[in-house]
């Protein structure tokens, strides 16, 4: 039966994400009713810049007050797309303390303050739910935080930032070097003006923190996330992969520690093999790879971002917190009851890809290979080119420690015949 008081939702943003919002939400009203159980009202949507055009939507429901948006009383959902730590974070507490849930496409501050949210709103009965967070359009939150809570997760291994796998993806299929592709990806729309978030790895880190809370029921934060973003990737490591029968990909990984006593949480250029499903990836997608002990592998793929993709999530989460109004119940909150350390990047253990610069010249090999065995760093393979008295040492190690591999390279720079070492990449996915 169909309740006929409508729920009203109060929208706080309305650029790209809420103005699609918005529209779906007006075009699609006789759908989302039915699949709720009850009419949905935008009762208001607060902006920043009232005078701006915004085709299809009512100015009346218009304002610059947010605050006083949600603090009305009479909302029952607060969809919040505006991004940023302040002044989300006070207005979904706001909304909190006066009955309201919250839908959030936040990854920032869920990634920093994601555990004082879940409590603020539990404390007031509400839901607080957050898919558009990470990748888009692609289901990932709710199949982590839902379809596998009966499941133990071991790894989550993607690629959840679509500018800057277009970026590698055309300097893999183009030759490019990284400036190159990057002044693509701005003109085509990809990329930002200021694109420091993406290719530095911060939003990449901010939806690893969220992915690793989830899937192993402990508190992560952005702090706890070891960073690395592509502005160093060269053509010639590109090169390197395929010699190798890679490429190379920015990987947010987050992993349980083979005793569970432990998790890690990390986002850095890799190499994976082509055999891998992430290779096949191509520009801005996204996709993520799930291992699970009873469920196996899974892979999700999509666009991971954009007005529509995004605003397809949000959607999905508000008719999720209708239903619950509706019933009179709330949805799974924070599941961190494992309280596992989140282990230094010193600790994982990986593989490593280095290219060293050295003389080329008799028992060059031997003092690196020296050098790595001091250290306890396994070597898989080796491959060296030279010509006119310098050569380049391409060396491939077994799985090391980081905080192994990081001494070892020390040691590398002090020894005479090494001119240089010219990159390090991890080598994931095998």
């Amino acid at each position: 039966m169909m309740r006929t008081r409508p729920l009203k939702v109060a929208l706080l943003g309305c650029g790209v994400v809420g103005s699609e919002v918005a529209r779906i939400m007006t075009t699609h009203a006789d759908d989302l009713a039915a699949r709720i159980g009850a009419p949905v009202e935008l009762a208001g949507i607060a902006v920043r810049r009232p005078d701006r055009v915004r085709d299809g939507i009512p100015a009346e429901l218009v304002t610059t007050d947010a605050t006083a948006l949600v603090k009305r009383g009479d909302i029952d959902v607060v969809i919040e797309v505006i991004g940023g730590i302040e002044p989300a974070r006070g207005l979904i507490t706001t909304a909190f303390e006066h009955g309201a849930s919250v839908v959030s496409a936040n990854k920032a501050l869920v990634a920093a303050d994601g555990a004082a949210l879940h409590a603020a709103a539990e404390a007031n009965g509400a839901d607080l739910y957050y898919e558009a967070a990470v990748a888009g359009a692609i289901p990932l939150v709710r199949p982590l935080r839902e379809s596998l809570a009966g499941d133990k997760v071991n790894r989550v291994l993607g690629i959840v930032n679509g500018t800057t796998n277009f970026i590698l993806d055309k300097m893999d299929s183009s030759g490019a070097g990284y400036s190159e592709a990057l002044d693509e990806a701005t003109a085509l729309g990809y990329a930002e003006a200021d694109p420091t978030a993406d290719v530095e790895g911060f939003d990449a880190a901010a939806k690893a923190a969220i992915l690793a809370g989830i899937a192993f029921h402990t508190r992560v934060t952005i702090d706890d996330v070891h960073r690395e973003g592509l502005t160093e990737v060269t053509a010639a490591d590109i090169a390197s992969a395929k010699r190798m029968g890679c490429t190379v990909k920015l990987l947010a990984i987050c992993e349980r520690a083979a005793n569970g006593e432990s998790v890690t949480a990390r986002v850095h250029p890799a190499m994976i093999p082509l055999s891998h499903p992430l290779a096949s990836v191509r520009e801005a997608y996204n996709a993520v790879f799930i291992e699970a002990d009873a469920a196996g592998q899974l892979m999700f793929y999509g666009p991971g971002a954009g007005g529509s993709p995004t605003a397809s999530a949000v959607l999905g989460d508000l008719v999720a917190v209708c239903r619950n109004k509706v019933a009179g119940t709330t949805g799974p909150g924070e599941s961190a009851y494992t309280a596992l350390p989140v282990s230094p990047m010193g600790e994982v253990i990986t593989r490593y890809h280095i290219s060293l610069d050295v003389a080329d010249k008799p028992g060059v090999l031997a003092q690196v290979a020296t050098v790595f065995a001091e250290h306890g760093v396994s070597i898989d393979t080796v491959r060296q080119q030279g010509k006119d008295g310098e050569a380049s040492l391409v060396v491939v190690t077994h799985r090391a420690a980081d905080a192994a591999l990081s001494s070892t390279v020390g040691a590398l720079r002090e020894l005479d015949t090494v001119r240089g070492v010219a990159s390090i990449m991890r080598v994931e996915g095998e």
